[in-house]
């Protein structure tokens, strides 16, 4: 009885926890979708609607609420960090971050750029490091600093990886978890311009260039990549850092004002890079009263 009833618990958060998708959001959006939001509740908790729960934003902080105490996934570390570290640590004011970053064979999961470079890589408790050295040198290649976020059980494993990395842990508190920094990251001095070229967009390849040369040569759609790819070779590890950091802060963000998002949406809106115009609707979609017949 006890294993089934673990393994309904389960699914069930495993259910939640798909809530949060972008597709879902960009749907409801797009054509006041609630449909994966009343499908939770007429599965799981038709009878909490008209106690504690009225709207669909009253929805969404109570299964935030679950996950956060049973089933602390991928997103809700991301939203964590941004809550505890980027808000409150590292700040909003000159800082670009951005969701899900290619570098050689790897993602990392946050980057972040404001005065240097930053990667973050999450293994939650229910991630396995089967492929993290290879990430973290990945990682290291582009990225002045790298870090590993996990939970504070976990910390001691993970102080056994590479100690140029930092470590962030995730902590439980009686009603709520934050984030903290175990051990800083230390600067990573090099920066290796073929895994740079293959990891930014052609643009931005090419205006750092121009910008440290002062001018393109002349080349055409076959040649470019590979004289790019020459010249970044040519510039000193520490201009190029400076200038990466330069060209990536021009992307598109939304990271300046995420602090007026919902606490528990601000990993979802980022990731979808939602502007000022479409949270106001979204906000307004989510206080709608649950209504399901």
């Amino acid at each position: 009885m006890t294993v089934i009833s673990n393994y309904n618990t389960i699914g069930k958060l495993r259910s939640y926890s798909s809530i949060f998708s972008s597709t879902s959001f960009l749907k409801l959006l797009q054509y006041d979708d609630f449909s994966f939001i009343d499908a939770k509740i007429l599965r799981y908790d038709l009878h909490k609607v008209g106690e504690k729960i009225n709207t669909y934003y009253d929805y969404i902080k109570y299964v935030y609420s679950e996950l956060s105490r049973e089933y602390r996934n991928e997103y809700v570390y991301k939203n964590t960090f941004l809550n505890n570290l980027l808000l409150l640590k590292y700040g909003v004011k000159d800082t670009i971050a951005i969701n899900e970053f290619r570098v050689g064979n790897s993602i990392a999961d946050i980057v972040m750029f404001n005065g240097t470079s930053k990667a973050f890589e999450i293994k939650t408790e229910l991630d396995t490091d089967k492929r993290l050295t290879g990430q973290l040198a990945d990682y290291s290649k582009i990225f002045r600093e790298c870090y590993i976020i996990t939970h504070e059980s976990l910390i001691d494993k993970y102080l056994q990886e590479d100690e140029n990395v930092g470590i962030i842990e995730l902590s439980e508190r009686r009603n709520s978890i934050t984030m903290r920094e175990v051990r800083v990251a230390r600067e990573n001095t090099n920066i290796d311009a073929d895994t740079l070229i293959r990891s930014i967009r052609m643009v931005e390849y090419k205006n750092i260039v121009k910008n440290y040369f002062g001018e393109l040569p002349a080349m055409n759609s076959f040649n470019m990549f590979g004289i790019c790819k020459e010249l970044l070779k040519r510039i000193p590890n520490e201009q190029l850092h400076q200038l990466f950091i330069e060209e990536l802060k021009k992307r598109k963000s939304n990271t300046v004002i995420i602090k007026s998002f919902f606490s528990e949406l601000r990993q979802l809106c980022f990731s979808m890079n939602i502007d000022a115009n479409s949270y106001r609707e979204l906000d307004i979609k989510l206080r709608k009263k649950i209504s399901i017949s």
